[in-house]
């Protein structure tokens, strides 16, 4: 009995002698702590050249998926764009001409002619307002039935919330509810700046291939 509270006294030595040198240390921060970690991976000592490093990482991710998106390389696009649900709704919502990006030109032209000090142009911007406002309400009341019956039909097996999976490629999606409101979120902007870049035209019929600079 004695020896083995001998024993359990020598083992707890270098733990108590541990704990007393790490009191005689400030702790470091969460952002130290962060940066000396990623330094570690990095292989570098010098926790400013590690934020260097990873600002520059990060950096080149951004161009990378950036490129993506205007290229629309499937393979590289971000999560949120990512998948067959994602791209059956943005062939949907881009093969017709919706309220919403209509929205934005009425939008500017009522902001322009609103300082046009004349009575019937006031009140036909009032008109014209609301009549925009009105249509595209009702035109993402119909984005959001016609992408629910059509997802229904063409994937039965998908979420129907909004939580994340995988498709039988392994890709990282949506379920289709959040599928839904991403196409709504699409329709609102104006063809030109929406990403990924439309493969369809306004009528459906496909974006002819740009020519390939010389």
């Amino acid at each position: 009995m004695f020896r083995r509270k001998s024993n359990d006294a020598v083992s707890l030595t270098p733990e108590t002698d541990a704990g007393q040198q790490g009191k005689g240390r400030p702790t470091p921060t969460r952002k130290e702590a962060e940066a000396a970690r990623k330094a570690a991976l990095a292989g570098v000592s010098d926790p400013k050249t590690a934020k260097k490093a990873d600002r520059e990482a990060r950096r080149q991710a951004q161009n990378e998926a950036r490129a993506a998106l205007v290229s629309g390389d499937e393979n590289r696009l971000p999560a949120r764009d990512r998948g067959p649900i994602k791209s059956y709704v943005r062939d949907r919502v881009d093969g017709r001409i919706s309220a919403g990006e209509i929205f934005i030109p009425v939008a500017i032209l009522v902001l322009i002619l609103g300082f046009v000090r004349i009575q019937w142009v006031q009140v036909g911007l009032l008109y014209l307002w609301a009549v925009m406002l009105v249509a595209v309400v009702l035109d993402a009341l119909y984005i959001w039935t016609a992408l629910r019956k059509g997802m229904r039909e063409k994937f039965p097996d998908a979420d129907p919330g909004t939580s994340v999976g995988h498709d039988d490629r392994g890709r990282l999606v949506y379920g289709t509810k959040g599928a839904i409101l991403y196409g709504i979120v699409r329709s609102l902007q104006l063809r030109i700046m929406r990403l990924p870049k439309p493969k369809l035209r306004w009528n459906g019929q496909p974006v002819p291939p740009k020519a390939a600079k010389r």
